[in-house]
């Protein structure tokens, strides 16, 4: 196993860790009204998990019945996995850039805009601001999708950091690696809905 490897499987180690500690402090809710919905109740309610994507829930529904939360993840995540590529960057790229332009013009979903206020990107400085619209279009431009990071999980600076480490990878790794921390926010976004309701 290579150096690229090895951080590859040291990062998706961390990211799942962090899921399994996001599980604990959420506890299992009861699944038997979310086994008993109909596929348009269903998508209704976990349509938004998954960024503009509701075809993930969509397609997930049929995997029923879940036995805990960690198993309804699972589906949604298995349909995301097995999804051909193409789609698989659809996906990627119905996520906005961070503090781009989505959100200057408020059109992120509320789930987006939460997780980026949750580290502070709502309030950056003006050389903080000009110094991201620089990374966005850099990495957009070299991988042809957004950069994409679980926020709630890192610092506004620790963002920057894994910006500009990321911006070194090769196309496959970052496409890998925006798809970890898609499973990582939808896991996040699981939680705080079900906790919600």
């Amino acid at each position: 196993m290579g150096p690229r490897q090895t951080a590859q499987s040291l990062i998706a180690g961390i990211l799942f860790a962090a899921l399994a500690i996001a599980s604990a402090i959420a506890g299992q809710p009861d699944m038997t009204p979310i086994n008993a919905m109909d596929r348009a109740g269903f998508v209704q309610k976990f349509g938004g998990i998954f960024e503009n994507s509701p075809w993930v829930a969509e397609q997930a529904w049929d995997k029923k019945p879940f036995a805990s939360l960690d198993a309804l993840h699972a589906a949604m995540v298995s349909v995301a996995k097995q999804a051909p590529a193409p789609l698989q960057l659809v996906l990627l790229q119905s996520h906005p850039d961070l503090a781009g332009k989505e959100a200057q013009a408020g059109s992120m979903t509320a789930s987006s805009v939460a997780e980026q206020a949750s580290a502070g990107l709502n309030a950056l400085s003006a050389a903080e601001m000009t110094q991201m619209s620089e990374l966005n279009a850099a990495y957009r431009k070299k991988f042809g999708f957004p950069f994409i990071i679980a926020v709630r999980m890192h610092s506004k600076e620790g963002i920057f950091f894994e910006f500009n480490r990321r911006l070194h990878n090769d196309t496959q790794t970052e496409f890998a690696n925006d798809m970890q921390n898609v499973y990582v926010i939808t896991r996040l976004r699981l939680n705080k809905l079900l906790d919600a309701s």
